[in-house]
């Protein structure tokens, strides 16, 4: 499990997006040599995904979170800034 600020950034995102969502029963269902799940287009409209999209499983204290967001894309987005702020002088610069 991540630290506090991801859980609460997952909290946000649910409570934003699913909010008044009514919960659905999905059953597994065998695809070849696995097991899968297939989603309503209710559900994958309510995501805003669609067929080739990547979605995540994260663990939550009450279960699990199926969610369109990847959580390593706040570390590079955290890397990033770090690095824009080492070199906003560079960055000014070249602004002009």
């Amino acid at each position: 499990m991540g630290d506090g600020r991801e859980c609460a950034r997952l909290g946000y995102y649910y409570k934003r997006y699913n909010k008044g969502f009514v919960m659905t029963a999905l059953k597994l269902t065998q695809i070849g040599n696995s097991v899968g799940v297939i989603l309503p287009k209710e559900v994958l409209a309510r995501l805003k995904v669609e067929k080739g999209d990547s979605l995540f499983v994260t663990e939550a204290a009450n279960g699990v979170v199926l969610t369109p967001y990847d959580p390593s894309l706040d570390e590079q987005l955290a890397l990033g800034r770090e690095f824009m702020h080492e070199f906003r002088d560079t960055f000014h610069q070249l602004a002009k």
